[in-house]
């Protein structure tokens, strides 16, 4: 089932998820649901809260569904290692339409269970360590626009307003 994504100016988009406590059939229905929501939207990675459950799980999928094994499932998912710096252009499924360059690590290194509850370590680089960094970020209640400063951030948020007092937003 596609559920809507949450947008910017959502309460529930800066609340700092909690852990999952178990894998249950009603978790990995959530996780179907994510998966399915992703590939709509369509997007590289789809956190649990901006579904509006406040859980600590993510998916992501680089490759858009194009490759099957590149779909990772990380339920409870910490850093364990992340190192450089890149900056690209970013966007969110709660920010859509508006993008702007954001710093991240280069690499990473993250730890969490899979769908099944076995533990799992993934090492990203480019634009899976950028996946990784920005749905860990919706994880602790925060957006890429937070990562923003000054008039680029002050433009975005300017124009949401705008679109919200239309009706378009």
């Amino acid at each position: 089932m596609i559920r809507p994504i949450l947008r910017f100016g959502d309460h529930d988009l800066q609340t700092p998820a909690r852990p999952v406590a178990a894998i249950t059939g009603e978790i990995q229905h959530l996780i179907d649901d994510m998966i399915e929501t992703m590939y709509a939207a369509p997007g590289v990675g789809l956190a649990a809260p901006q579904v509006g459950v406040p859980l600590r799980l993510f998916v992501v999928d680089t490759s858009v569904g194009s490759n099957p094994r590149d779909l990772l499932v990380l339920v409870n998912p910490e850093f364990v290692e992340r190192e450089g710096m890149q900056i690209e252009d970013e966007g969110c499924l709660s920010v859509p339409g508006f993008s702007a360059n954001v710093a991240r690590p280069a690499r990473v290194v993250i730890r969490g269970l899979d769908r099944t509850g076995d533990v799992v370590s993934c090492e990203g680089a480019g634009l899976l360590a950028r996946a990784f960094q920005h749905e860990m970020d919706h994880l602790d209640g925060r957006l890429f626009l937070d990562r923003l400063r000054g008039l680029k951030r002050h433009l975005i948020v300017r124009k949401i307003q705008k679109l919200k007092r239309t009706g378009k937003w």
